[in-house]
């Protein structure tokens, strides 16, 4: 089972200008087939699918940690996608007003209309970035581990350059601190795999880095992430499960040269989401945003809840 933290793995920024064609770009990192939907699903079959899991429990615990961290990395994906997709429909219907910011009038001309159309309100859909639905056809399960380690090389090396892609198409901040994050993050998923593979095979992936040569030194939302040495750890993403990543994630980075470690916590301390706010034209949260806040305030009065919610957002 997954330990849910109502956090997102990393900072990203509040709601500024909109930009509902970066968001439809954004799209290919959720539901593309390199996506994180793909990451994400590909890693929690194998490891519900894993056989003799005992006798190869440091494979298992590697495949098993990535997966959760990927559950994250959906999340996050999602918000980028709706912070830039805030504010290009706030006007309630009926008002008639034209241009960015009108209301559906106002976004029938943006690239994917489904994220005001299908439900979900303004908001994140799993699709690719042409509005195509992610399908389980992404998913490869194949039961030799050896095959599902190379397999996953393979995938997070194709997610990266996705990623490096999306970087360089969309400016928006929000897309551009969720890339540099992922950049950072799905290097070290790409560097555990091949040592898992060379520690089971033998074979020395190690000297195909940098694949793809992208230059996350040079980039500066990546950095950050690295002077916290997130490009050289992993996470168990448990408090007390999953103890034997060390057998298969260790030696140096194949780039730095600095030591492969496991995290002394058991996940990344993250940050609060923004509270984004109802979009009104699309009945998110409801025709009528007031009324939802009223009566969620009179059931946790009733409750015996404090007046103030309990949650903590960064806005």
């Amino acid at each position: 089972m997954i330990l849910r933290i109502d956090r997102l793995q990393t900072e990203l920024p509040p709601p500024s200008d909109p930009d509902p064609n970066g968001a439809a770009a954004v799209q290919e990192l959720l539901g593309g087939k390199f996506g994180e939907m793909s990451t994400f699903m590909n890693y929690t079959y194998q490891s519900f699918n894993f056989r003799g899991r005992q006798g190869a429990r440091p494979f298992y615990d590697l495949v098993a940690s990535i997966a959760a961290e990927e559950f994250g990395h959906i999340e996050l994906v999602s918000t980028a996608i709706n912070t830039m997709l805030t504010g290009t429909a706030d006007t309630p219907p009926g008002r008639g007003r034209r241009g960015p910011g009108a209301g559906l009038p106002g976004v029938r001309d943006v690239r994917n209309t489904h994220h005001y159309l299908a439900p979900g309100g303004a908001a994140a859909v799993v699709q690719d970035s042409m509005g195509h639905p992610w399908t389980g056809d992404n998913v490869f399960s194949s039961g030799d581990l050896i095959e599902d380690l190379t397999h996953n090389f393979f995938l997070e090396t194709g997610a990266r350059s996705g990623k490096l892609r999306v970087y360089e198409m969309v400016e928006h901040p929000a897309a551009r601190a969720l890339t540099g994050y992922l950049l950072v993050r799905g290097g070290v998923h790409q560097i555990a795999y091949a040592r898992a593979l060379e520690n089971l095979t033998g074979a020395n992936l190690m000297r195909l880095f940098p694949s793809p040569r992208i230059p996350t030194d040079r980039i500066p939302e990546c950095q950050p992430h690295i002077r916290r040495g997130e490009h050289r750890k992993l996470y168990r993403f448990s408090p007390s499960d999953y103890l034997e990543l060390a057998a298969v994630f260790n030696g140096p980075h194949p780039e730095t040269g600095e030591d492969l470690v496991i995290a002394e916590e058991t996940n990344p301390e993250g940050a609060p989401a923004h509270d984004l706010p109802p979009q009104p034209a699309v009945f998110a949260p409801g025709p009528d945003p007031e009324e939802v806040r009223e009566i969620a305030a009179k059931l946790r009065d009733a409750a015996g809840l404090p007046k103030q919610p309990t949650g903590v957002v960064a806005s």
